[in-house]
């Protein structure tokens, strides 16, 4: 059975810093493009960062740059999501998802076949 479980989040004050995890079971992550997607309360979701196979990353937002980087472990069949430098509008659910077998980082999130349950960012003071 596929599945994909994120897990790391949490409430941190502005500023601060989280890593998410999205770890894969009944599956290899090696070969499949994993992206992370937010869905802040009242929103649409949005993607934030995707990884594909060949550990390149696409930024989905510029609001993230310079502050989220995506990384995967292949041996741990697990991506990360470290989040720097938090500020209250990340605040969302967080979902990772899992594109086709050697699919590239796709724009559209219909195109992500298999998702996590989430896991919730709360940033504030």
């Amino acid at each position: 059975q596929v599945q994909l479980v994120e897990s790391g989040g949490g409430l941190v004050q502005p500023g601060g810093s989280l890593r998410l995890s999205c770890a894969a079971s009944g599956f290899t992550l090696d070969y499949y493009a994993i992206g992370w997607f937010r869905q802040a309360p009242g929103k649409e979701r949005e993607g934030v960062l995707c990884i594909n196979s060949s550990g390149g990353s696409t930024y989905y937002t510029d609001s993230v740059k310079g502050r989220f980087t995506i990384s995967r472990d292949n041996a741990k069949n697990t991506v990360y999501l470290q989040m720097n430098s938090l500020k209250p509008e990340d605040t969302a659910v967080y979902y990772c998802a899992a594109a086709k077998f050697l699919a590239p980082c796709y724009r559209r999130q219909s195109d992500f076949l298999s998702w996590g349950q989430g896991t919730q960012v709360t940033v504030s003071s």
